[in-house]
């Protein structure tokens, strides 16, 4: 398999990974980039609004705008920075962390689904294989 085909492939699954991504998460009402957030924020707990749109890979302002649409369905909350009262930080609430939560485990159901075609060394073999890609173009392995 030369390299296009190799892109094509994996672009096909990465659209299939997207549709299934859009489709856990509709019951929600919830955008991938919101949910992108909110697992940001799970993992990291209380940050500026500069360090989750560094994470998210994002301009500071779609950041924000992130954050307004999570904040206005009581998912995350604001509140000053204690050691800069210029900064703002953001957290999830309680019931954003549930959420987080009971949607990254529908996800993971699906992921199981479309993986189960791969027995477990197929499916470490590829999982490496990614990490190697995404680590030899200089990016971090994993989403963030």
């Amino acid at each position: 398999m030369d390299a296009e085909q190799l892109a094509d492939a994996f672009w096909g699954v990465a659209r299939l990974l997207r549709g299934l991504t859009k489709e856990a998460l509709a019951p929600w009402a919830l955008t991938p980039s919101q949910f992108r957030a909110a697992g940001v924020l799970a993992r990291h707990g209380s940050i500026r609004l500069s360090a989750l749109a560094e994470h998210l890979r994002i301009a500071p302002r779609s950041a924000t705008e992130v954050v307004d649409d999570l904040e206005s369905r009581g998912l995350a909350e604001r509140s000053p920075d204690p050691g800069d009262r210029r900064a703002t930080l953001v957290a999830l609430t309680e019931k954003g962390r549930a959420l987080f939560h009971e949607i990254r485990a529908a996800r993971h159901a699906q992921s199981a689904d479309l993986f189960a075609v791969l027995d477990e060394q197929d499916r470490a073999d590829l999982g490496r294989i990614l990490r190697r890609v995404q680590e030899a173009a200089g990016q971090k392995a994993g989403p963030e």
